[in-house]
């Protein structure tokens, strides 16, 4: 069984290109060359991205190959497949890495524990509801990375098959 998904790298000092290419690579058994272009909105960065297909896992191994980098900003998709609900992963210097499991339509799915945590910390002034919502909803990284993201658009995207 296999699923498609995106990296998407939205920025990255030059120094850390190839060894962002050499995670990807060790991750999904091929060679990962990427279209490295300026990211304007942080000069002396560059952003790329590819789609991928694998076997159901390969988002979150990217992530992790990916997460020890505090320059790195990105994200990692994996949609649903059979047996197999899709997955988000993003990350920034500042925020760190949010993970979020999603449905067929992308919709981003809470688990009830952590809504019942999120309403217990919020009944007992721990937290404010409206904040641990959003937070939960990976709304911190989305304000973040959302300059990030239009300013890729129109970039090419290669597709990366890893080997099964």
């Amino acid at each position: 069984m296999t699923t498609r998904g995106v990296l998407y790298l939205h920025s990255a000092p030059r120094a850390l290109c190839p060894h962002v290419e050499w995670a990807a690579a060790g991750v999904l058994g091929v060679r990962v060359s990427l279209d490295w272009i300026r990211q304007p909105v942080a000069p002396g960065t560059w952003r790329a991205e590819c789609s991928w297909q694998g076997e159901p896992g390969t988002a979150s191994r990217l992530a992790s190959a990916l997460r020890g980098w505090q320059l790195l900003r990105f994200e990692v998709t994996q949609d649903p497949s059979a047996g197999c609900e899709g997955e988000r992963y993003s990350s920034t210097p500042d925020l760190g890495i949010f993970h979020a499991v999603t449905g067929i339509h992308g919709d981003i799915l809470i688990p009830e524990g952590r809504l019942r945590t999120a309403l217990l910390r919020a009944e007992t002034g721990q937290a404010d509801l409206e904040a641990e919502i959003s937070r939960l909803l990976g709304k911190p990284w989305d304000d973040e990375l959302e300059p990030f993201r239009h300013a890729g658009e129109g970039a090419p995207v290669r597709w990366l098959h890893q080997v099964v």
